[in-house]
C-alpha cells in the first residue's frame, strides 16, 4: 500500500474526505471564519478524517483557516495540502512555480500556516512545463526524507506524466477532477493508478455542485464563481446538460438517496484507489455527502449511469481553452 493509504487506515478515515476550498475560494462565496470553523469543526465531529487544502486556496486563508480549526485534532488526520501554484501578491494573478526551491519555500510556509510539523501530503498542484517533473518530484522526495511530508502526490498530470514522476520518487496519490459527468481519468491515469497502487483523489466528485442540483437553467453565479467561464455552464450547454440531469434525479429518487449521494457512490465504485473529497460550505450537505460512505450500488445502476451521462452525452468541454492551457490531464477528442 502507499504511504496515502497507510495514513488512511491509521486514522480511520472513510472513503469520503472533505475538500476545504469552498470554504475560501473558488465559487464565489466568502464564509466568515467563525462559519468555516465551525463547519470544519462539525466534519470531525461527523467521521471526516481527511481534509484537503491548497496554498492557493483564498491567498493561503485556506491554510491559515485549517490550522486554527483542526488544532489539537492534528494526529487524528489524514492533512493534505498543494503546492506549486500560487497567487501573486502583487499582481493578484495565479502563479504556476515549480523549481525546488520555490516548492521547498511554499511547504515550510504551510507548515506554519497549518500549526503543523509535517504534512500527510504534498501535492504538485499543478505541473510547470517549464521544469522537468523529476525535478519537482525529487525536491518533494528530499521534503519526505526529511520529515516535512510522509507522502508525494500530483494534481491535475497525466498518465505519462505520473510515471515520469513515479520513477524519479514514489507518488502516493493523484488528485484528478473525477464524477459521473467528467470522465478524464478513464482515458489512462486510472489504470495507471490502479497498476502503480497510487490513490486517486477524485475532486468535484459532485461535478462542481452540479449532480447536487445546486446549479440550475435561471441560476446567476456569484462574482468570482470559477463556473461562469467553464463551457458546459454555458446557457446552451447547461440547458442540455440539465436534461441528463433530470433523468439522473429519477435515478435516485427510485434508489431511495439523494441526487448527491447517487453521485459519490458512482465515483467510489469505480476502484477501491478511487477517494472522492467533495467540498460543501453546508453542514446538511456535509452530513450527507458523508453517509453515502454506506452506500453500494450493484452493476445494473452502474450501467443505467454509464450510458446516461458518459463523455458524449455531456455537452461542454470541462474547461475554457485559457484554463486548460494550464492542464496535463488527458482530453477527450
Amino acid at each position: 500500500m502507499s504511504a496515502f493509504f497507510d495514513r488512511l487506515t491509521e486514522v480511520a478515515s472513510p472513503r469520503i474526505g472533505f475538500g476545504c476550498m469552498n470554504l475560501s475560494h473558488g465559487y464565489g462565496q466568502h464564509v466568515p471564519e467563525a462559519a468555516a470553523v465551525r463547519t470544519l469543526d462539525e466534519a470531525f465531529d461527523v467521521g471526516y478524517r481527511h481534509f484537503d487544502t491548497a496554498t492557493l486556496y483564498g491567498a493561503t486563508a485556506n491554510e491559515r483557516l485549517l490550522g486554527k480549526a483542526l488544532t489539537g485534532k492534528r494526529q487524528h488526520l489524514l492533512l493534505a495540502s498543494k503546492c506549486g501554484m500560487a497567487m501573486d501578491t502583487e499582481s493578484g494573478k495565479r502563479v504556476i512555480d515549480g523549481r525546488p526551491e520555490t516548492l521547498r519555500r511554499q511547504c515550510e510556509a504551510s507548515l506554519t500556516r497549518l500549526q503543523t510539523d509535517h504534512l500527510d501530503i504534498y501535492y504538485l498542484h499543478r505541473l510547470d512545463r517549464q521544469v522537468p517533473i523529476e525535478e519537482s518530484v525529487g525536491a518533494l522526495g528530499r521534503l519526505v526524507d526529511e520529515g516535512k511530508l510522509r507522502a508525494v502526490g500530483l494534481s491535475e498530470v497525466s498518465a505519462e506524466t505520473l510515471r515520469k514522476g513515479n520513477a524519479e520518487y514514489p507518488v502516493s496519490a493523484v488528485q484528478s477532477e473525477y464524477s459521473l459527468w467528467t470522465r478524464n481519468p478513464e482515458i489512462a491515469l486510472l489504470e495507471a493508478c490502479v497498476e502503480l497502487n497510487i490513490a486517486l483523489v477524485a475532486f468535484s466528485p459532485l461535478g462542481r455542485g452540479f449532480l447536487a442540483g445546486v446549479v440550475q437553467e435561471n441560476s446567476v453565479l456569484a462574482a468570482g464563481d470559477m463556473r461562469a467561464t467553464m463551457p458546459r455552464f454555458s446557457k446552451y450547454n447547461l440547458s442540455h446538460n440539465l436534461r441528463l440531469l433530470d433523468l439522473f434525479n429519477d435515478l435516485a429518487k427510485t434508489l431511495r438517496v439523494l441526487p448527491s449521494q447517487l453521485a459519490l457512490a458512482w465515483v467510489k465504485a469505480q476502484s477501491t484507489n478511487v477517494v472522492p473529497i467533495p467540498g460543501t460550505c453546508s453542514a446538511e450537505h456535509m452530513r450527507e455527502n458523508i453517509q453515502a460512505e454506506n452506500i453500494e450500488i450493484d452493476d445494473a445502476t452502474l450501467a443505467k449511469l454509464n450510458d446516461m451521462m458518459g463523455a458524449k452525452q455531456v455537452a461542454g468541454s470541462r474547461y475554457s481553452e485559457a484554463q486548460q492551457a494550464d492542464i496535463d490531464t488527458e482530453e477527450f477528442a
